[in-house]
This record gives structure tokens, C-alpha cells and sequence, in this order.
């Protein structure tokens, strides 16, 4: 039997990879594709120009004549801006033209499936190319959809066969735990203001719920990012909604690139080493998050409040409406805080600020990859979910389980106050009420942050995909 399952594992495989046009999409696509070529086998990771170009330099050298990128040029749409290829560059509302776009990349994409100079055995894809199943099956090429959310938030938004009643098709309809939850040990659920700030970029002309229904139907195996270590009840309940294999390939912690290429990194460095051990809270809101300048501006009261060390980053694209960089804080904010607080513009290097010990707590937007690093390090969470996707989900999910801590915020309309900003951080980062949420958080390095764990579900995904392809020949 043994020998059987390594001939398996040595058999070469062509494996096309084709993400969503997401940072949040394209660097867990990225990291797995790393993780099959390391396998022996062959990719063909493709994308568009542009986000080609930004991905980071994290292929070993070894590995370079393995992964192959393949640009497919992004079909113009009338409104989309000249240059725009990623929800990165794009205001939220106009998303649904990005998804217009990509939809245009249906005849290159099949083009290169049909010649591309060898076979492809699988292709692994996201959930916005709804078109992909019937392209696929007419060129005998098998599909695993990789869904880069965790297993609790696949499971809220449940199965082709739990939609099919069409019971949730309001905003409001997503702001309960649904019927097939029941027996789940903790609730997640949007709040009303998530659902109506992201409803319209959803309805695209396909919305995603139909992307997702089709891209799960027609799929051969569905894979997530996650572990059973870490989330053991949805994964289950994901199993038992779905009628296929339901593979878990880890969390898929980040790479360093091999070169930060940011001088400033030195000077922030030295500011950190000048800190006590575990004082600093690290906050970064990812690159979609869209606040109203009140909001902004008390979130930034709520953190000058607290009285704790910190380091801000704050993106050069705009995070509070029509207005960048400086603009954006409250006047002389950083002049208040200049002895015990960094405000970083632009991309910063979120690995090694992390990893830094004089950080302790990281106030975060709840990306589920931001989280992976976060909890990769220990690090305590305090969460203010925003952006798009399951955002408020993973911050359900962490705060009912007693990881993190969420900033309250009113269920309609998103309003909060700075007193609960300053209260929410000191409780997660200094005061003695939250000493079990930072336990919980060291004790999560062991899932989060295990090369071993994730060696183990990258071996067991890669000599599954083997087998199946070599029993479909048979």
C-alpha cells in the first residue's frame, strides 16, 4: 500500500492556477503554488499583467522552472479606469466592473487550456469564474475550487442546496445564524452595516452568490484554508453541506520576500528595539478598508486615548473618501503622539513587525490572511473588521471563541467611539482582564505558526490530487 502512495506522489503534475484579482486571493494562490512545485509538480499560475508584476519574490531559485506566469491581458469595460487590474486599485463600488473584466478573460484563459504546450490535469480556481465548469469539462480537465476563507465562513454562506430556497436575498437576511448552524458550538453572523456597505459591489452582473453556486457545483474538490486543529466543528458541518471531497490545505502561513527594498526599515527597527518586550500594538487595516472621515478620525482619538505604544501603517490609496496620505489622520495627531507612536506610509513589512518582540497586539481589519500572520506570531488581536468579503465573520468568530477582542460598533449604521477604541485595546493588550485572550493567542502560535502542520495538509492535497489522477486514467 505504501508503495502505491508514492508512486503517486511522484507523478508529475501540469496544474494551472487562476485567482481573483485580490491581494487576498492572489498571495494564498501564490503560496500554493509554492507549495505544489515543491512537490515536483508543474504551474502555470495565471493572472494579469499588473498583478503579476506585483506579486512578491518569494520563489526560491529551485523552484523557479516549476511555477510558470502566464499574463492575460484584462479586456477593456467601459467605466473601469486605464490601468485598474485589482480590487486594489479600485474604489468598492466599482468592483462589479473588475468582475465584468475578468469574465472577459474567459476565451484567453480557455485558449491557453486548449494549447498550452502539455496537458493540464486540474486547474485551480476561484469563486468569481462561475464560466470556468463548462470550459472545463469540455476539455477534460478536473477543478478544485480553493476558497481562501476559513471553513466557519464557507459554512455560513452554506450550499448550492441551501440557497436553492432562495431564503437569504436581503442584507438584513445575513444578520442571523442560519437554520442549518444549529448545532455549532459558537454564532457568526454579519452585522446589517457590513452587508449594505458591500451589497452593491456583490451584485455584479452575476452576483457572487451565482459565481459561487456554479464554481461549487461544477468542481471536483473543494479545498479551504484551514486546518481541523484550529476550526474542527465547521470543517465538519462544511463536509456534511456539501456533497464532494472538502480537502483542508492549511493556513498557509505567508513567505518573506527575499527583499524589502523600504530603507526605512532600519529607522523603525530601531524605534521597536528602543521599546519594552511586548508594549507595542501594530495596526494595519489592509488595503480596501473605506472609512468616513468622522470615523477615521475617532478611530485615530480611540488609539491616542489608549496611551500605549504603537505603529500605524496606513496605505498611499485612499482610506477615508477623496482623500490620501496626511489628509486623512486628525490635525496634529501625530505631533500628540510622536513619543510613542510611528505612523508608516505605504507598504510596510508586516512579517518582521510582527515577528519584532517588543510587539504584543495587532489591531486588525480581519483578513483571514492579516489574521494567519497575526496569530503566526501570538500576537493578541483586537478586531475591526472592514473591507469586503468575511470580514465580519473571522471577527465573530475569533471574538466568540475568546482570541480576540472586537471593537464595538452599532449593528446599522457602524458608528463607534473612541472611549471603546482605548477601552478595547488596553483590555486586549495590558489589563488584567485580557491576560486569558493573550494566552489563548501564544497558544494559537502552535496551530497558526507549525511549519509541520502545514507540511502534513500540503502532502496529503498534493498525493490526493496523484490519485485522482491517476485512477481517472485508469
Amino acid at each position: 500500500m505504501e508503495k502505491k502512495q508514492n508512486s503517486h506522489f511522484k507523478l508529475q503534475l501540469h496544474i494551472a492556477v487562476f485567482p481573483w484579482l485580490a491581494q487576498g486571493h492572489l498571495i494564498p494562490f501564490l503560496q500554493l503554488s509554492k507549495l505544489l512545485a515543491q512537490k515536483g509538480h508543474r504551474i502555470s499560475f495565471i493572472s494579469t499583467p499588473k498583478n503579476i508584476r506585483r506579486l512578491p519574490d518569494i520563489i526560491p531559485q529551485n523552484l523557479s522552472h516549476l511555477i510558470t506566469f502566464v499574463e492575460l491581458p484584462l479586456p477593456h469595460v467601459d467605466g473601469l479606469p486605464d490601468g485598474a487590474e485589482s480590487t486594489f486599485d479600485l474604489p468598492i463600488h466599482e468592483v462589479p466592473l473588475l468582475k465584468r473584466a475578468y469574465d472577459g478573460l474567459q476565451p484567453c484563459l480557455t485558449q491557453f487550456l486548449e494549447n498550452s504546450g502539455q496537458v493540464i490535469n486540474w486547474v485551480v480556481h476561484d469563486f468569481a469564474c462561475h464560466w470556468l465548469p463548462t470550459v472545463a469539462s469540455r476539455l477534460g480537465i478536473k477543478l478544485v475550487f480553493f476558497s481562501t476563507v476559513n471553513a466557519t465562513s464557507m459554512s455560513f454562506f452554506g450550499s448550492p442546496s441551501t440557497s436553492a430556497s432562495g431564503s437569504r436575498s436581503r442584507p438584513e437576511d445575513f444578520t442571523s445564524v442560519p437554520n442549518w448552524w444549529k448545532e455549532m458550538p459558537y454564532d457568526v453572523a454579519f452585522k446589517l452595516h457590513e452587508m449594505e456597505s458591500h451589497w452593491d459591489c456583490m451584485d455584479s452582473d452575476v452576483s457572487d452568490f451565482e459565481r459561487g453556486k456554479e464554481v461549487v457545483q461544477g468542481c471536483d474538490i473543494i479545498l479551504t484554508r484551514t486546518c481541523p486543529e484550529f476550526e474542527p466543528d465547521s470543517l465538519s458541518l462544511l463536509k456534511t453541506l456539501h456533497e464532494k471531497p472538502i480537502l483542508p490545505i492549511g493556513l498557509l502561513p505567508p513567505s518573506e520576500p527575499r527583499e524589502y527594498g523600504d530603507e526605512r526599515w532600519e529607522a523603525v527597527n530601531q524605534w521597536l528595539a528602543s521599546k519594552n518586550g511586548d508594549s507595542v500594538l501594530y495596526i494595519a487595516l489592509g488595503s480596501e478598508l473605506s472609512l468616513s472621515e468622522e470615523m477615521m478620525h475617532e478611530l485615530a482619538r480611540g488609539i491616542e486615548k489608549s496611551g500605549l505604544p504603537f505603529i500605524w501603517v496606513i496605505n498611499d490609496r485612499p482610506l477615508v473618501e477623496g482623500k490620501l496620505g496626511s489628509h486623512i489622520l486628525p490635525s496634529g495627531f501625530e505631533t500628540r503622539v510622536s513619543d510613542r507612536g510611528v505612523v508608516w506610509r505605504g507598504w510596510a513589512p508586516q512579517l518582521r513587525i510582527l515577528a519584532h518582540p517588543s510587539v504584543a497586539g495587532f489591531l486588525t481589519h480581519c483578513g483571514w490572511s492579516s489574521v494567519i500572520e497575526g496569530l503566526g506570531f501570538g500576537r493578541a488581536l483586537v478586531l475591526f473588521p472592514g473591507g469586503s468579503s468575511d470580514m465580519g465573520l473571522v471577527a465573530r468568530l475569533l471574538h466568540n471563541t475568546g482570541i480576540g477582542l472586537e471593537i464595538p460598533r452599532d449593528d446599522r449604521n457602524g458608528s463607534f467611539t473612541c472611549d471603546s477604541v482605548a477601552e478595547t485595546i488596553r483590555r486586549v493588550m495590558v489589563d488584567e482582564e485580557g491576560e486569558p485572550l493573550r494566552a489563548k493567542s501564544r497558544e494559537m502560535r502552535k496551530i497558526f505558526g507549525s511549519v509541520e502542520l502545514q507540511n502534513k495538509y500540503s502532502n496529503q492535497f498534493a498525493e490526493f490530487l496523484a490519485r485522482e489522477t491517476t485512477e481517472s486514467s485508469q
